[in-house]
């Protein structure tokens, strides 16, 4: 059997560095990346989400994180929504709250089905 080749999205130091370590130093990396990866598709706690983010189910959703339906201001001072009033804000819209490098991060899903 001939050694595996690195995936070529991995950095040229990890993809040289990794085949010299021992046995033991890789099932302890093997554990490290696993629980970081863990880590990283963690739900985003409710408390560290904005106060206008409302946690919903998504039992269909791809990828990690918490899913949430928000209202936003479009960043337009002039618009009605620039009070923050929620009442006047737009939406609501789903994001999906995540992280990434141990930064809370949000990307945009779309507007709810049922709105």
């Amino acid at each position: 059997m001939e050694q595996p080749s690195p995936p070529t999205s991995l950095p040229k130091y990890l993809a040289e560095g990794l085949p010299k370590q021992d046995t033991e130093t890789l099932h302890k990396i093997l554990n490290y990346v696993e629980a970081l990866i863990e880590y990283r598709d963690q739900s985003v706690d409710t408390d560290e989400l904005p106060e206008t983010a409302e946690p919903v189910e998504e039992s269909d959703s791809e990828g990690s994180g918490t899913v949430v339906k928000e209202k936003v201001t479009c960043g337009d001072d002039s618009c009605k929504c620039a009070s923050g009033d929620p009442a006047d804000m737009h939406g609501p819209y789903l994001y999906r709250y995540y992280r990434e490098n141990g930064t809370m991060k949000s990307e945009y899903i779309g507007k709810p089905e049922s709105e």
